[in-house]
């Protein structure tokens, strides 16, 4: 066809034309020009999990570019280079393909092709074996992402009580806790509800907003510093945010606590704290003023290695801005094994300065009241209580390492079985070889996932998943200032011999004679259900990809709008009468952490802007932007030692345990007493083509952890190194 200005016109007009009248920009529109049958597909990623909504360009049957989705308001019409990376996953030549049952020994990645009639029939067997054997709650679930509810379904059908996450664990648990025993809820439902396009001070503590890539929280951050709020940094290295900052604290690790203490006197002695809203809204006011008295800026100043200028210039920024601040409240908090009661200090913080419901601050979750299908049939009440709160009074979420610990003593009962979906436990949990030493007790370890991970190579069963670009979800409601609905569906059919989680689950569900707890034929059908049961049209939202819900967007307190605080007293508790109950401080307490031995650093890690966690590291697409990991040293330091920039170095830790060779940024971005390294990287599964002993992994070296007494979670951040150059 020639191709001249008329006949582009021409062309231009009818695919404009043609979408027009399909009355969706996202439905079917062919190209007379590339000649393609070309389909603009709506979704919702899960390259991370903020779960971004997103468009697909489809091309004859294959999938060519991704875009934000303009409706969403997880994404607002953008996508970040993790997102755009759900391409890579897709066609990613190690991926899963088809179900395999080992026949070597654990670990040496000797597997055979099987059905998955073959495969199914196996994991029955043993399960049944277990259950005659132990009883049902000997096996247990770990699960990541939207594929867990499914499979914990099928866990629950079987009887067992055993579900943990290591999203709870390892990563927001303390957080949730220390903010529920604060407000009485937490500050996220599918995102933080930080106010940051209209903060006028944004305090972060070690949160890494542009590095760990959150779409929509990233665009709020910069638009409000774009309008020019005020940003205050603590964290011991010089991050991306940091070099936005107004205020760069580059604090000592482990005493953020002993900072939160002071600004919270600070604040109370000099009167910056918001009276009427403390007094109308909270209680234990004079029992936190007096506990926090003795907790100066000169002491803190000692305790930080912060000047003590600098602290009391924070203090009073965010007393003078209040109530529109923001102290953001973290994701990945498992630090120190006091994260709790530093989650506590920061709500605290958030509350005496009138954040919670404010403008600018915290703002309050959308109401959304939405019935569920009704169930024919409700799982066998367990014969065992669960292992997975452990003795924490106050764990609301499965804790891993309890799991774990539970499978090497075989106390309470033992557990002979696992099922991993989504996660990759030896990237995950602290103390590798405890996980190793747990899974070689197992009678049969089961992974569903989309690649070969560590973990994965480890197992006996491994059962492909279809990528989240081939298969349907449930419908995610979305919770921002209002609340909406969002559809995950195919976007291309599934690749090789792989299968959706909910089928998977389903398929076992009927092997193992449990059918009647799926209560649908295809997820679609259920989906269609839930639609009707909320008015929403769902033939519109499959072409639109989300619809928002009426009348669900009440962000501020107002006279017409009160808060709601679901503790105790029904009041903010400043003062906590629970914690009191359990024999736990009722204000937090500043305990100081544990110096590094000589010679040796704090071990930090974080993310990258282009990563996820492990699970992005083999990815084609990402890889080619960030191909390996460096160790940051303090270049004071660095001089000392003899290293130089790129230079080839290995850690070696405490515990004697020592690295794969990576590489040493030497830095001025990070303090003296600690280095730092990007998580997920030096991948031991021979099967990631690019990824396997690619850069150093940090989770071998974190084989020291603090259990957080109130929470049960893993404070990682306490393993120290020493560098040792390599040849």
């Amino acid at each position: 066809m020639a191709v001249n200005r008329r006949n582009f016109l021409k062309c231009a007009a009818f695919t404009v034309g043609g979408t027009a009248l399909a009355g969706s920009p996202f439905v079917k529109a062919t190209s007379l020009l590339a000649g393609k049958d070309i389909q603009h597909v709506p979704s919702f990623c899960e390259i991370c999990f903020w779960k971004c909504g997103l468009i697909a360009r489809v091309e004859d049957g294959k999938v060519v570019k991704l875009e934000g989705n303009p409706q969403n308001p997880q994404s607002r019409g953008k996508l970040c280079a993790r997102g755009q990376g759900g391409i890579g996953l897709l066609y990613d030549k190690d991926r899963l393909k088809t179900p395999l049952i080992r026949t070597g020994e654990r670990g040496d990645g000797k597997y055979k092709k099987v059905s998955w009639e073959e495969a199914y029939s196996y994991i029955a067997e043993k399960m049944n074996t277990i259950k005659e054997k132990y009883g049902p709650e000997s096996m247990a679930l770990f699960a990541h992402g939207t594929g867990g509810g499914y499979m914990a379904n099928f866990i629950e059908a079987y009887g067992s009580p055993n579900e943990c996450h290591p999203s709870y664990a390892q990563c927001k648990g303390a957080r949730e806790v220390g903010f529920s025993l604060t407000f009485g809820s937490g500050p996220a439902s599918s995102s933080e509800r930080a106010d940051m396009s209209k903060s006028k001070v944004i305090a972060l503590f070690g949160t890494h907003l542009g590095e760990n890539m959150h779409n929509s929280h990233v665009q709020d951050f910069t638009e409000g510093l774009g309008k020019g709020a005020k940003l205050i940094v603590i964290d011991p290295r010089f991050s991306t945010a940091a070099s936005k900052a107004s205020m760069w604290l580059p604090i000592k690790p482990g005493t953020d606590l002993a900072l939160i203490l002071a600004w919270t006197n600070i604040i109370i002695s000099e009167n910056l704290y918001d009276k009427e809203y403390i007094e109308k809204y909270a209680q234990g006011f004079d029992e936190l003023k007096e506990s926090v008295k003795g907790y100066s800026a000169a002491w803190a100043a000692e305790q930080t290695d912060l000047p003590e200028a600098d602290i009391l210039e924070a203090a009073r920024e965010l007393g003078r801005y209040k109530p529109n601040v923001v102290l953001h409240p973290g994701r990945h908090v498992s630090w120190y094994g006091d994260d709790t009661q530093r989650s506590r200090g920061i709500a605290i913080l958030n509350a005496l300065l009138g954040s919670w419901g404010r403008e600018g601050g915290l703002y309050l979750a959308p109401k959304v009241k939405l019935a569920k299908l009704k169930k024919a049939h409700h799982h066998p009440e367990p014969e065992e209580d669960s292992i997975t709160r452990g003795d924490y009074p106050f764990a609301y979420g499965g804790i891993t390492t309890e799991v774990r610990d539970v499978t090497i003593s075989g106390d309470p009962y033992p557990v002979k079985g696992w099922i991993l979906i989504g996660t990759n436990l030896i990237k995950t949990l602290p103390s590798v070889p405890k996980t190793i030493e747990a899974i070689k007790k197992l009678d049969l370890l089961v992974s569903i996932d989309i690649m070969p991970t560590d973990t994965v190579m480890m197992s006996d069963v491994i059962l492909p998943a279809a990528t989240y670009l081939e298969r349907h979800d449930e419908l995610m409601v979305v919770k921002q200032k209002s609340a909406g609905v969002s559809i995950r569906q195919p976007v291309v059919k599934p690749m090789y011999d792989t299968k959706p989680p909910w089928l998977i689950a389903k398929e076992l569900c009927n092997k193992m004679g449990l059918g009647k707890y799926v209560e649908y034929n295809t997820l679609e059908e259920k989906l269609r259900k839930l639609a009707a049961l909320w008015e929403v049209d769902y033939k519109k939202l499959s072409e639109k990809g989300y619809i928002p819900l009426a009348n669900t967007g009440h962000p501020y307190i107002t006279k017409d709008n009160p808060p709601v605080f679901k503790t105790d007293s029904g009041k903010i508790e400043l003062y906590s009468l629970a914690l009191e109950d359990e024999d736990f401080d009722p204000v937090p307490k500043f305990t100081p952490p544990v110096e590094p031995p000589e010679g040796m650093f704090r071990l930090l890690y974080g993310r990258s802007p282009v990563h996820t966690f492990a699970r992005t590291i083999n990815n084609p697409r990402l890889w080619e932007l960030k191909k390996t990991n460096e160790v940051w040293l303090n270049a004071d330091m660095a001089r000392q030692l003899g290293v130089g920039n790129g230079e080839k170095i290995a850690l070696i830790n405490q515990d004697g345990v020592k690295s794969e060779a990576g590489l040493a940024k030497v830095t001025e971005r990070i303090r003296k007493d600690c280095v730092y390294m990007i998580h997920g990287f030096g991948a031991t599964s021979k099967r990631l083509s690019r990824a396997y002993k690619n850069g150093i992994d940090d989770q071998q070296m974190i084989t020291k952890y603090t259990v957080d007494p109130i929470s049960g979670t893993s404070g990682m951040r306490v393993n120290f190194v020493k560098i040792v150059k390599e040849v």
